[in-house]
């Protein structure tokens, strides 16, 4: 369809060429008409008449040439909208393949939301099933908490393998439904008129091994209605499988979600099962009566084969078709993400897509003007962005190195000087640090006064550079206080004041002071918030503090401390919860027990290292056990390890934790 003002440039140059018709005509009447008085007249009009010619001809040959350039300048203006026009057509077309990429997208998204709650739910209560195998009556519980917590489910039960309750009978499936008006009702559906053990959901779950959404299917025994069901294998302590847990979901949400909205008036949504069932569409009479192939099965194009395929295959793609009316239209179609192996389309009608082109045309001419202005302001902004770019990268890498400065300065502030006291033969002590960015919130400090080894292990809570300068503060602190202190209470006291009255950004830190007495053996400690110390003996166990709230978050408040004898040849081992509560890629952490285990794998298989001072050697296990444990996962917290060793009393006294 050729655009308004093209119909009227072009009715302006037929008026030009009528004209110049028109005057040439005009011109061969009047040459015939001196032709005829040549001949009567003589010589003399002949010459006249010549004459006459030699004035007309030129003016004649500049009419042509101006049609001529006229015509060439319509030609040439006709082909620059001709292709405008495909330009615009093509625009519109990337249009709607956004727009319908878009609306895939979001009935997905809104699919997923449901899908997910639903296997979530699953995923909460399958374990209070297997709990529950021993009790099978109890089961009934089970499944009301998860139907109760969860208005999408209609319906949830518990599918046994045949006999698995011989006192049940060969069928038992107890099922917990949630009807209209909220009433809950449960009851034992399971029969050999409700032979579960043959239905399509039960036998490929039992195969699946894992969570799977059924077909589509009516269930006349328990929900009594349209449903799909996701279900998960429900293993014994053995680990066999011995149930599928199911719950049921209707499909009814579903056709309110998929025709919620349509990026035309006239466009329509189709959703469709893994085996291409039809289960959404505007044809109320085809959902769950036909399957895809068998609507389309009198099609001869290769392209609505190849459609079907796609969807079936779970691919995802458009593709322009003519339908059994001959209307042009176009399909687009992409697999709905999860465990469901359904597929959805948007089909539109390219007389709707490009209803407007013509009304687009009119703007053509001026959109290139636009267009122009746009593209000089695009080099401009490219431009600026280009240079905008180079001084963030520049300033980026200021940045980073300033942080590499201050992580030096951050470090500088710890001891790492190892073995520190290398003139003493009472105390061994080792450390290490790993932060989990440039600078971190992880610190600890020893120095040994008046013949007592002063030392912490602290956390701050956050990451980064706040956390960076809330540890270098609570590192002074600790150097200044604990200078004129000698008490842990009376230390983390005065520190927990302070820093309450500066802490306007409401950080806190779990801090954990001690006072060892390195004639006597005497520990007196006080913990704020922080991770019991594990204490390696003859045995090993975790050293029992009274915990008290971490610093900067009361003042005022009253610090407990604790006091214990410490042994000769006993290790304290002070970590943050970067080392207990990191985690693998499936969000498991590595806990206390592990680090426990693997201190005791060090006492037992290298009990003489540890007399021996090795206490690098124990860090280093539990760093080498923790990364087998947390893989390729990302740190995600500083990790902190503090090791000392008292080697000051008597030999004849032992350590006072047994393992």
């Amino acid at each position: 369809m050729k655009p308004a003002y093209c119909q009227v440039f072009k009715i302006h140059t037929n008026k030009l060429i009528e004209l110049y018709t028109d005057h040439d005509s005009k011109l061969y009447t009047l040459n015939s008409k001196l032709k005829v008085q040549l001949s009567g007249r003589g010589e003399k009009l002949k010459n006249e008449n010549m004459n006459l010619l030699k004035k007309l001809r030129p003016e004649t040959l500049r009419s042509k040439s101006s049609v001529a350039i006229i015509v060439t300048v319509a030609v040439l203006i006709e082909v620059i909208l001709i292709i405008q026009f495909v330009f615009a057509r093509n625009g519109i077309r990337e249009e709607v393949e956004h727009r319908a990429e878009t609306e895939l997208r979001v009935k997905n998204l809104e699919i997923q939301k449901v899908m997910v709650a639903v296997e979530t739910a699953i995923s909460n209560t399958v374990w209070a099933a297997e709990r529950s195998l021993e009790q099978p009556d109890s089961l009934y519980s089970v499944l009301r908490r998860m139907v109760k917590a969860n208005q999408t489910i209609v319906g949830a039960g518990l599918m046994f393998t045949a006999d698995y309750y011989p006192q049940k009978g060969h069928w038992f499936e107890p099922y917990v439904a949630q009807r209209a008006d909220g009433t809950i009702e449960e009851a034992q559906i399971g029969s050999e008129s409700h032979n579960y053990l043959n239905a399509e959901f039960y036998e490929n779950g039992i195969n699946a091994g894992k969570g799977r959404w059924s077909e589509p299917y009516y269930d006349d025994t328990g929900a009594k209605m349209m449903l799909c069901t996701y279900t998960v294998p429900v293993n014994n302590l053995k680990g066999e499988t011995v149930a599928l847990l199911g719950a049921d979901v209707s499909l009814e949400w579903l056709s309110g979600v998929i025709n919620a909205s349509h990026i035309y008036p006239s466009s329509y949504n189709v959703v469709i099962s893994r085996t291409g069932m039809v289960m959404v569409c505007p044809d109320e009479s085809l959902i769950m009566r036909s399957t895809i192939q068998e609507i389309t099965e009198s099609a001869t194009d290769t392209i609505t084969r190849y459609i079907n395929q796609q969807q079936m295959a779970g691919k995802s793609g458009h593709q322009d078709i003519t339908d059994i009316h001959g209307e042009e239209i176009s399909v687009f179609y992409a697999p709905i993400d999860g465990e469901t192996g359904w597929s959805m389309s948007v089909v539109c009608s390219q007389k709707e897509i490009y209803s407007n082109l013509q009304t687009i045309g009119l703007y053509l001419m001026l959109l290139m003007v636009a267009g122009m202005a746009l593209l000089g302001y695009i080099i401009y902004r490219t431009a600026r962005s280009a240079r905008t770019l180079q001084a963030a990268q520049v300033e980026k890498e200021r940045i980073g190195s300033e942080l590499r400065i201050a992580r030096g300065i951050q470090e500088s502030m710890l001891p790492k000087t190892f073995p520190p006291f290398p003139e003493r033969n009472d105390v061994d002590i080792f450390a290490s640090l790993v932060p989990a960015k440039e600078v971190g919130g992880d610190l600890y400090d020893f120095y040994i006064r008046d013949g007592k080894l002063f030392f912490c292990i602290g956390d701050v809570s956050g990451k980064g550079v706040p956390a960076s300068l809330v540890m270098a503060v609570t590192r002074s602190l600790f150097r200044t206080v604990s200078a004129r202190e000698d008490m842990p209470t009376a230390i983390v006291t005065a520190m927990n004041e302070s820093m309450a009255d500066m802490n306007d950004s409401d950080m806190f830190v779990t801090f954990f002071v001690g006072v060892l007495d390195l004639t006597s053996g005497k520990l007196q400690c006080c913990n704020a918030g922080h991770e019991d110390p594990l204490l390696i003996g003859r045995g090993i166990g975790l050293l029992p503090t009274k915990h008290n709230v971490p610093l900067g978050l009361q003042p005022g408040w009253k610090y407990e401390g604790h006091e214990v004898q410490i042994y000769r040849e006993s290790t304290i081992f002070l970590y943050t919860d970067g080392l207990t509560e990191a985690e693998d890629s499936s969000h498991a952490q590595f806990g206390k027990q592990r680090m426990i285990e693997t201190a005791r794998q060090v006492l037992k298989a290298s009990h003489a290292a540890l007399h021996s001072n090795n206490l690098e050697t124990l860090i280093a296990l539990q760093t080498d056990a923790l990364h087998r444990f947390v893989g390729n996962a990302e740190q995600s917290d500083d990790i902190t390890m503090l090791a000392i060793k008292f080697r000051g009393v008597s030999a004849s006294e032992s350590s006072s934790v047994e393992g």
